[in-house]
């Protein structure tokens, strides 16, 4: 049996509020080192359609293919288009938004501040890179950039640092990025490096995240059955306000009946919105965080499609 070498993110979780059932098909929109798939189709005899536009990941695709065969389905693409990539109807779609582990690990990939490589961050290995980015933007265009992606509150200071040193040479590796943003943002013991919200902000740009996310959710709820799940596990707080609006703008509103009865809740029968249950955030164990610290930020949410939406 083929075993991925990193436990996803709040796998338990995951599996619970996707609820896999036998004879059934679910969409794993960000497969990566297939960790979801892997568990979704131990958990249950379904089908699994797994979507990456990381070309790293076809190894792994094979391996789970050897060892699944029918039952799983592995289609390369973003999962922005993933109405487009899937033909058919599903049961649930669950994403793991953000940078993936196999990404952060590998140095070649030009993701992490803390292992030399080439700035690239590309995701799908195509189109401009970090390098491409840092090095042509104009400095009011980069700190706009970094402090609306990255949410920091120096970003004019990081950008003007980064113009003013490539008037000398291009930025080419990740390492001297990171040293521009210290000549800012000195580093500090026991506090995040700061160098995390400005590469975070371009890793975002390069791979436009956040356009991506938004299509997605909608492209999933698309393919979705009623009854069907939509389940998200992201990072930060520019992903999470948008997936919490989604599910808030596209699901019912719960009615109090009566304060004096237990399961007072109901649900609007007139009710239009496509989702009939949003959940609350639901946060990883103490323990997990514990275990794994890329863990400590994560958050899940999950919306359940109503029993009436059709699809037309």
């Amino acid at each position: 049996m083929v075993s991925s070498k990193h436990i996803p993110v709040m796998l338990n979780e995951v599996l619970k509020a996707l609820n896999p059932r036998d004879g059934e098909i679910y969409v794993d929109a960000t497969f990566g080192n297939g960790g979801y798939t892997e568990a979704i189709l131990k958990s249950a005899n379904c089908r699994v359609i797994a979507i990456d536009r990381d070309p790293f990941v076809l190894k792994r695709a094979e391996e789970l293919k050897s060892v699944y065969g029918e039952r799983f389905t592995f289609v390369s693409g973003t999962f922005s288009q993933i109405d487009n990539l899937i033909q058919s109807l599903v049961n649930g779609v669950v994403f793991d938004i953000g940078v993936s582990s196999m990404q952060l690990d590998n140095p070649e990939r030009g993701f992490s501040f803390s292992k030399e490589a080439l700035l690239d961050m590309r995701m799908s290995q195509a189109g401009l890179s970090a390098r491409d980015i840092i090095n042509s933007m104009n400095e009011h265009e980069l700190a706009d950039l970094i402090y609306k992606y990255g949410e920091e509150r120096k970003s004019r200071q990081i950008a003007h640092a980064i113009v003013l040193y490539r008037t000398q040479k291009p930025i080419e590796t990740t390492t001297e990025l990171a040293q521009i943003i210290y000549s800012v943002l000195p580093k500090k013991r026991e506090q995040i490096d700061p160098a995390t919200r400005t590469f975070q902000a371009i890793r975002i740009a390069v791979n436009d995240e956040l356009q991506q996310l938004k299509d997605g959710l909608m492209g999933a709820l698309n393919i979705t059955l009623p009854e069907g799940r939509v389940v998200v596990v992201d990072f930060h707080s520019l992903e999470d306000r948008i997936v919490k609006s989604f599910f808030t703008e596209n699901s019912d509103k719960k009615i109090h009946v009566s304060r004096y009865k237990i399961d007072t809740l109901s649900i609007s029968s007139e009710s239009s919105k496509p989702f009939s249950f949003a959940s609350k955030v639901i946060l990883p164990t103490e323990e997990e965080c514990t275990v794994n610290p890329r863990a400590r930020s994560a958050k899940l949410r999950y919306a359940i499609k109503r029993k009436e939406q059709s699809h037309e």
